[in-house]
């Protein structure tokens, strides 16, 4: 029986934690409207320096759409776009949005995650289709975004950050995430930390917590 008296805020990742994503969905989608010839700037999309700025907010959406026209040489649309760069966002099991409802008031709840302003405006609408609930908000205490914080895990800084804005000691904070490297980073600073490494992982770590 798992005993976390000592633990005050529950901190979740979104990718495979809360919701399930597949890269290769869209690296699947990108090829079936590439040439043959493109099908090798797949492999360098999501590594890219202007991915990597967008989750940090250092572009907006105009320029990040700009920058995949210009990655893959094309005059896709800006619905095109949106389309492909949202569809790794698959769906939410009921189960995971059932268990922070259940642990919401036994403790704090958080989501900490690299992600960019179109997944969450997809993200809401899954949401809302599904659950009719308009955002993640109504369900969690706090909720950071690396294109709001201008920051991204693993960097230690974001986790840093997080901690001065819910007032709480890291030691006293859970963190959930699908990747190892995103788990250094946050042990870091002093975070306890558990490995999100298959679908259920979440919800059979709550099925014996006191």
């Amino acid at each position: 029986m798992k005993n976390l008296k000592n633990i005050d805020f529950l901190l979740f990742d979104l990718g495979n934690v809360i919701i399930n994503i597949d890269y290769s969905f869209t690296i699947n989608e990108l090829k079936n409207r590439l040439p043959k010839d493109k099908h090798g700037l797949t492999e360098t999309f999501y590594p890219a320096k202007f991915h990597k700025d967008y989750e940090k907010g250092l572009i907006d959406t105009s320029e990040f759409r700009s920058e995949v026209r210009n990655h893959f040489e094309v005059d896709w649309s800006d619905l095109e776009i949106d389309f492909l760069w949202n569809s790794l966002l698959k769906d939410i099991p009921s189960e995971r949005i059932n268990l922070i409802q259940n642990l919401s008031g036994r403790f704090q709840l958080g989501v900490l995650s690299n992600t960019n302003e179109l997944h969450i405006q997809a993200l809401d609408q899954i949401l809302e289709r599904d659950f009719q609930i308009p955002s993640l908000n109504p369900l969690f205490d706090h909720v950071f975004y690396s294109h709001d914080l201008k920051l991204a895990k693993p960097d230690p800084a974001i986790y840093e950050k997080v901690v001065e804005l819910i007032g709480v000691s890291p030691e006293k904070i859970l963190f959930f995430d699908d990747l190892k490297e995103n788990l250094l980073g946050a042990e870091q600073v002093g975070y306890q930390t558990y490995h999100i490494d298959h679908p259920k992982a979440l919800i059979h770590f709550f099925e014996d917590v006191q």
